[in-house]
């Protein structure tokens, strides 16, 4: 409830709702936790589907939902939010998770856990230690690779911790999630929820999707890049596929670490989050470069930085960047923004190491709460699934799909170049 500006009437705020399992739940006047994201499911379609992947794990949102007035749908209202074509693709992706649930595909493996664990801590190990008893150039910039590469997997890892599908122990996922992505890459844990969740809700919508609000940097799409009105900043977008690898992951990557996530941190009382930072750049800056001038000591922690950022981000884009967007008014189902606006990689067992199983991007945006590596047993039953419902399940070679990725910013960049240069003239 709110005062208008006419007469100071009070004016009711808009109705809010969405469907979940054939009631309608009042939530104009609730303050989701996961922010804004609740938003996106009140604008049409089930959010059935939506509400297990994101909460099926968790007893206190069951008990939030309980809480909220609710209704019966009419059957009016289930025709028009769901259609003959949306409650068969829910009813088929419910039957397909359900078997998948009794083969154990949800459960996690704790040697698993360990043996990923164990990789983050050795080759944190190997690398430092080349680094800094190396007595050659060679030795040297091994050591630094094999960091900027940990640090990446780091990403990776606690990307599944996020999901809370890595021990699927919640409370201890948010604690590795919070000491992997802040110790081992300078950034926010609670940022990251916030802004990965709303992805997953709505990939590739416009206004939804916040991978796709990449500006200033670099924009996938040209939905995105026509709003640029700075003839500068369209030049600069016009060499943004020469400039993606590694200048605009790494300046992306320094001013999350130093700008945007300290400020999220700061703005949210995210002090343990804070207290991660703390032990990286004593580490770094206290021990590693201990001796070093503050030049060197900068210079190494930026080619660090941009050997992680560059492998981490530079192998997400595969995943959608370079795939037609949803536009802001239009509302897909679940399944469909799964399947039809992500791509896989193909599997190999080089590719499911270096992208973390993410390479099953069509299988982790079905079921993000599943651990990744049941994604390799799991790929070929939604293969099978997505064809007998109609739906593309889009695959590529990694190179190919690289070379895809990267054609798309130099389109997209060369389009909003054009632009400015047509202005200009």
């Amino acid at each position: 409830m709110g005062k208008g500006g006419d007469g100071g009437k009070k004016v009711a705020a808009k109705k809010k709702e969405i469907l979940i399992d054939g009631k309608m739940y009042d939530v104009t006047g609730f303050r989701h936790p996961g922010g804004s994201v609740i938003n996106f499911m009140t604008k049409g379609g089930d959010a059935t589907d939506t509400y297990v992947e994101f909460h099926g794990h968790s007893k206190s949102a069951d008990k939030y939902l309980k809480n909220l007035p609710t209704r019966d749908a009419s059957g009016d209202e289930l025709k028009e939010m769901q259609g003959e074509r949306y409650a068969s693709l829910s009813i088929s992706y419910q039957k397909l998770r359900a078997e998948l649930k009794e083969k154990g595909h949800f459960e996690p493996s704790y040697v698993h856990v360990v043996y990923r664990l164990a990789e983050i801590f050795i080759m944190h190990a190997v690398g430092l230690y080349l680094l800094l008893n190396s007595s050659s150039t060679m030795g040297f910039a091994a050591g630094l690779a094999i960091l900027g590469v940990v640090c990446g997997r780091c990403g990776w890892l606690m990307h599944e911790a996020g999901h809370y599908s890595y021990t699927k122990i919640p409370a201890l996922d948010r604690f590795l999630q919070i000491f992997l992505y802040g110790v081992g890459c300078g950034m926010s844990a609670g940022w990251w929820r916030s802004q990965h969740n709303r992805h997953h809700a709505a990939p590739q919508k416009l206004q939804h999707d916040v991978d796709l609000e990449t500006m200033p940097l670099v924009s996938f799409n040209h939905a995105i890049s026509k709003k640029v009105k700075n003839p500068i900043l369209k030049m600069w977008l016009k060499f943004q596929g020469v400039l993606f690898f590694p200048v605009v992951c790494t300046l992306v990557s320094l001013g999350w670490q130093f700008f945007l996530h300290p400020r999220y941190m700061q703005r949210t009382g995210k002090y343990m989050e804070m207290f991660s930072l703390v032990i990286r750049y004593v580490g770094f800056f206290g021990w590693v470069t201990q001796g070093w001038t503050w030049g060197q000591a900068w210079a190494l922690y930026v080619a660090y930085v941009a050997i992680g950022g560059s492998y981490i981000f530079t192998n997400f884009a595969l995943s959608h960047t370079h795939l037609p967007v949803v536009g802001e008014d239009q509302h897909v189902h679940w399944v469909e923004y799964a399947v039809n606006h992500t791509t896989n990689i193909t599997p190999h067992p080089c590719t499911n190491w270096w992208m973390s199983y993410l390479n099953y991007q069509i299988e982790h945006h079905l079921f993000p709460s599943m651990p990744q590596y049941h994604m390799p047993k799991v790929g070929p039953i939604v293969r099978k699934w997505c064809k007998e419902n109609g739906l593309n399940y889009d695959e590529r070679d990694y190179f190919a799909c690289a070379y895809d990725t990267l054609k798309n910013l130099h389109d997209v960049g060369n389009q909003a170049g054009s632009e400015a240069t047509k202005k200009t003239a």
